[in-house]
């Protein structure tokens, strides 16, 4: 089974041939796309001088040509598509078709130097490879489940969603891949690590991911924000610009060019955007080559600081990107001070580091380090024929899976036996007020008050029976009563949570942990998640049923267990946006919002 590849930039390109084992079978080059003599490599033959012709369509036209002639006896199940901005539409890969192509087009002005020449690539290849399923894989898919506080300019938000202006961030492909290298590294489920994860090349982009999920990223509405790269200046005072354009007479385009490719460790220098240049003339003692670097290393610097905090600590801080996997140099200078996180550079390890598609990631964090730091080599365009098999590569039955019933989950606490005792007094046992449909589970007769930095909210329910943590499970309009910040958890997963005071008849506990939005999420038997082809800890979507309101859930957990009974739940604040009423029922779709059928996968391993 073999997938090509398609990467297209606005002077290059780049497609493979990869096959279900991981192994390249064929490489396609093509550089200095736009000019006269544009140079075109496919595996260890130069074809530049057998291409008569010049333009964009005509040079990609050829070499795709080129590419079809030595594929005859190399059958294709697919072509996957990098496509740079896929806006708040595309949460994962989808199959192209008039639809896609069309919401492609329309996020140009998001991403004007990307998207076109993505979207010409895709039409062109479509011409030449006909006969297969084409895909595209969106760098800011990864970037979907960003909570709003990350998301959104402090703008008017009318004009915000009127132009579509937040943050999306990019490099997901690249984010999305080393993390999960890095959990295997590990050895350590990526749903239980905090992980920050540096994408450092031309193009530079840091994210925080809590538990497999991006929360926080550097690059925002356009590639622009966020770091130094090798011509984009990164953030800046906005008012910096506006003074900048009437102090210098300069237009919105020349404005652009200015930031874009004129700005970042060039502008810096005056001498290069490469790295290893900069670095040679640093050591040579060229200052502002010197300045470049402490620039480039301090916001990098900064942005780790910052997800740390936000992320409540961190487990991994990994390098990846032409930069981080290579420069010894540039790792040492951001890492060397990172003991007060309990990250400890080891020199040797770091200076000896030699990454490749045998050898994809490297520790050089000292043995006693608590946190560890990582090279990762990077593999967008294995990721992307990985994303393409997974998606083509189903046989589907006839039968399509059952309903699932819909529960609202009102604000509760689950306790442990010492802490009702601290509320309700010594030797006390819950009572049960209703069963719930989970076996095992009620509903107790049991309240108490909880106490947040604002308000209070009296008469919270308490479900039974304890349990060895305490946990509160509130919606976001609760976190707005109490003046509380509650981040979005699976169930038990309560460190680094904000804490609450509990008042009951017999006592007050203060929490110092413990109080969550809970993730929405599916209980289902194994035999359940057999029919439904998904195992524990995966995230689907779910659309909604026989509710006031037709809509569709994203980020919805499965949890499996012999103990559950098949049904979602989601909060108060979630079921008043779907209106769902008694006997509301959900489908998991695909990503062409359809029923699912049952599939089976083909696994593309590495």
């Amino acid at each position: 089974m073999n997938v090509l590849v398609i990467n297209c930039g606005s002077s290059s390109i780049k497609a493979e041939v990869i096959n279900t084992q991981g192994e390249r079978l064929h490489t396609l080059t093509v550089s200095r796309i736009q000019e006269a003599d544009p140079f075109i490599q496919l595996n260890e033959a130069i074809l530049s001088d057998k291409c008569t012709t010049s333009g964009y369509e005509e040079v990609l036209s050829f070499a795709l040509h080129c590419l079809v002639d030595v594929l005859a006896d190399t059958p294709l199940i697919g072509v996957g598509h990098r496509v740079v901005h896929g806006g708040e539409f595309f949460k994962e890969a989808v199959l192209i078709d008039e639809q896609v192509e069309a919401t492609i087009e329309s996020l140009s002005a998001l991403a004007p130097l990307h998207n076109p020449i993505n979207l010409q690539g895709i039409r062109i290849a479509k011409q030449h490879f006909a006969t297969v399923p084409h895909l595209a894989v969106f760098d800011t898919a990864f970037h979907q489940t960003l909570p709003k506080r990350a998301k959104h300019y402090a703008i008017q938000k009318e004009i915000a969603d009127k132009h579509s202006i937040q943050r999306y961030g990019f490099h997901g492909t690249s984010h999305a891949y080393v993390a999960e290298e890095a959990a295997k590294f590990l050895k350590t489920d990526i749903r239980q690590l905090r992980l920050i994860t540096c994408h450092l090349g031309n193009g530079c982009s840091i994210a925080a991911i809590e538990y497999g999920r991006s929360i926080e990223t550097s690059m925002g509405m356009t590639p622009l924000e966020g770091l130094v790269m090798g011509t984009r200046s990164g953030d800046i005072d906005a008012g910096a610009l506006i003074f900048l354009a009437q102090q210098e007479g300069m237009s919105l385009e020349e404005l652009d060019t200015f930031l874009n490719k004129e700005s970042g460790l060039l502008g810096l220098s005056g001498a290069s955007n490469d790295m290893r240049d900069i670095i040679e003339r640093a050591a040579r003692g060229d200052e502002r080559c010197r300045l470049a670097l402490h620039v480039f290393n301090h916001r990098i610097k900064k942005y780790i600081g910052a997800y740390t905090a936000v992320m409540g600590g961190v487990d991994a801080i990994i390098f990846t990107g032409g930069i981080g996997e290579n420069s010894a140099v540039i790792r040492h200078n951001i890492t060397q001070s990172f003991g007060y996180i309990g990250a400890i550079l080891d020199e040797d390890d770091n200076r000896n580091i030699q990454l490749s598609r045998n050898h994809r990631v490297a520790s050089f964090a000292m043995n006693h380090s608590r946190v560890q730091l990582l090279a990762v080599k990077t593999d967008e365009q294995f990721s992307i024929a990985k994303q393409t098999v997974q998606l083509v590569g189903v046989d589907n039955a006839i039968n399509p899976v059952p309903e699932i019933p819909i529960a609202i989950s009102a604000r509760h606490i689950h306790l442990t036996q010492e802490k009702v005792e601290e509320l309700f007094g010594l030797g006390y046992e819950l009572t049960v007020k209703k069963w719930l449909s989970q076996p095992g589970q009620f509903a107790a007769n049991e309240t108490v008050t909880l106490v947040g930095p604002k308000n209070k909210i009296e008469r919270v329910r308490i479900l039974g029976p304890t349990r060895s943590l305490n946990q509160i499970e509130i919606s976001r309009t609760d976190e707005f009563v109490l003046g509380i910040d509650a981040p979005i958890r699976a169930s038990g997963n309560v460190k680094n949570t904000p804490g609450v005071t509990l008042v009951g008849p017999k006592g007050t506990v203060k929490l110092e942990e413990g109080v969550i939005c809970a993730l929405r999420h599916i209980h289902m038997t194994p035999k359940d998640a057999e029919i439904f082809g998904v195992k524990d800890k995966d995230i689907v979507e779910v659309e909604v049923r026989n509710s006031g309101r037709s809509l569709i859930f994203g980020d919805v957990l499965i949890r499996v267990s012999p103990k559950y009974k098949l049904e979602m739940h989601i909060d108060t604040d979630e079921g008043n946006a779907a209106e769902i009423s008694r006997g509301a029922v959900g489908a998991l779709v695909n990503t062409e919002g359809k029923a699912v059928l049952r599939k089976k996968n083909l696994m593309l391993e590495e």
